[in-house]
């Protein structure tokens, strides 16, 4: 099939015009992309504190359970304060490997307390253990990776909730804020 060189010039310009609004839209795309991911970097960084930026704290290991261990500094700590009053009846400490919240020394909450087990151990912790359980079955992660934690009590009273193998860093933030609300429906329950 043969062209006029009329149509030739066309053809062309045709290129030219369809080669310069690719560039366009490249342009545009790339803007895009680059906005969208300032957005996500803003988004993560304020909705959770990421593990990796904490430093890592160093604590004595808890030789007696009646003996208060040394406290890590309060600047590597996040603190659960109790609904609206605003008083800090907890701090969590977050490293690569766990999350431990110690209560304040002046708070007693026995650990039969609503909604303790029944909202944060069994059904927070709980349903990231049947998740990385399922998860360890199908072989994605090792069986060693699976979530678990310790209560260690002065008595019947919390002292210190750890949390080992957290793995995600978007569930800190899950774990920081229902442990909260949980110490808090706590309190109100003991004072009812």
């Amino acid at each position: 099939m043969k062209f006029s060189e009329e149509q030739i010039k066309d053809i062309v310009a045709l290129k030219e015009n369809l080669i310069e609004q690719i560039d366009e839209h490249q342009e545009s795309i790339e803007m895009l992309e680059k906005n969208l991911t300032i957005l996500d970097l803003v988004l993560k960084e304020s909705s959770f504190t990421k593990a990796s930026k904490l430093e890592t704290v160093q604590r004595s290991e808890i030789q007696n359970k009646t003996e208060t261990a040394e406290k890590p500094a309060i600047e590597n700590s996040i603190p659960i304060k109790q609904g609206n009053k605003g008083k800090v009846i907890a701090n969590a400490y977050v490293t690569a490997e766990q999350v431990s919240i110690i209560l304040d020394d002046k708070v007693e909450i026995n650990a039969d307390t609503p909604p303790f087990k029944s909202f944060f151990l069994d059904r927070i912790i709980g349903e990231m253990k049947k998740r990385d359980f399922e998860e360890a079955e199908s072989g994605k992660i090792q069986k060693e990776s699976i979530i678990d934690y310790i209560v260690n009590k002065n008595g019947s009273d919390i002292r210190e909730i750890i949390i080992k193998n957290y793995r995600q860093k978007e569930r800190v933030n899950e774990l920081i804020n229902t442990a909260g609300w949980s110490l808090t429906r706590m309190l109100e329950n003991i004072n009812k």
